[in-house]
């Protein structure tokens, strides 16, 4: 067991583009061909050094929670397309805005890519990666809760991922990152797709997921509208697409017919330890030892929160006859 504490930053999938496929078909949209690497908790020490913690199926993870409320994990600075640097929280502040401290959220200059296609000012590390090809997507999750998006092209695949996507499809290919906001504000805007869904909303919709022929119907229903909205726009700099995205083979499970019910303990504090699965964007599908029921389990509610790792074990709830 160890007593180094982590500040932990969120799920990632980390590695090389998993596989997409040309053209939309039921069979191509239900599992992936190649998941490209696999998930991370990622987590900091307080001297700023990284951590990948695997969540690929099969692994354990255990940890307590040591500090109530969550903490600054600092800011970025964007060097070039490629480049980018973690700048931890001077100070070690508890978290005002979401995750960061109010210095760190100002000085953050990945959130001025939000703007740049308004004329908002952006730094020259962060134009050049706003300059890069970027893709133009629509997500549908677990629950049919729909959206548009956008990714740059070399984390097209891992940022769907990242959503923990049921199924999706891009729907342009943009020559920037100015060009591909555009078009999605302008969805948004005609189509009416959200640009987010809520991580509670996510895990919620995991403990019954519709079927894969509704999820993919719903998909392939709101990327047609939105490439014919594309197809009649006066925006130039883009092309349409029709691929579809390859979801992750390891969230196949929480996407099936077995039961499967709420994690039944808040990870804002105490002990955790649980085998997982399969994995969907930041939710787990979990094992708890001396129980056969399944959980979900959504670890974004660890982000920004200071752990231990350790081998720990979840409780079982008292009584179990509860959940079914």
């Amino acid at each position: 067991m160890t007593d180094t504490r982590y500040l932990v930053h969120g799920v990632f999938w980390d590695g090389p583009p998993g596989s997409t496929t040309a053209g939309s078909t039921t069979a191509a949209a239900s599992k992936a061909v190649d998941d490209g690497g696999g998930p991370v908790l990622r987590l900091q020490s307080p001297e700023g050094d990284f951590r990948q913690l695997s969540l690929g199926p099969g692994g354990r993870l255990g940890f307590e929670v040591v500090e109530p409320g969550r903490f600054c994990l600092g800011h970025v600075q964007v060097q070039s397309a490629r480049s980018r640097s973690h700048i931890l929280c001077a100070s070690g502040s508890p978290a005002a805005r979401g995750k960061q401290c109010e210095r760190c959220f100002v000085l953050d200059e990945s959130r001025l890519m939000h703007d740049f296609h308004r004329g908002g000012r952006v730094t020259p590390g962060l134009r050049d990666y706003l300059m890069q090809e970027h893709w133009l997507y629509v997500a549908t999750f677990a629950g049919g809760a729909t959206k548009v998006g956008t990714a740059s092209g070399p984390r097209k695949w891992n940022r769907l991922a990242e959503q923990g996507a049921a199924s999706a499809a891009y729907v342009a290919r943009a020559q920037d990152g100015r060009v591909v906001r555009i078009l999605e504000d302008l969805v948004t805007a005609d189509v009416g797709l959200t640009q987010q869904v809520r991580s509670a909303a996510k895990a919620e919709a995991l403990l019954q997921p519709l079927r894969a022929r509704d999820l993919h119907g719903t998909n392939a229903r709101a990327a047609g509208e939105v490439r014919a909205l594309l197809a009649r726009t006066a925006v130039d700099g883009f092309e349409i697409v029709e691929e579809q995205w390859a979801r992750p083979g390891q969230a196949g499970a929480l996407y099936g017919s077995a039961q499967r019910h709420a994690y039944p303990h808040a990870l804002d504090h105490g002990r955790h330890g649980f085998d997982i699965t399969a994995l969907s964007g930041a939710n787990a599908l979990a094992r708890l030892d001396g129980s056969d029921a399944a959980f979900v389990v959504n670890l974004s509610q660890l982000a920004a929160r200071t752990i231990v790792l350790g081998g720990y074990a979840s409780q079982v709830p008292a009584v179990q006859e509860a959940l079914f």
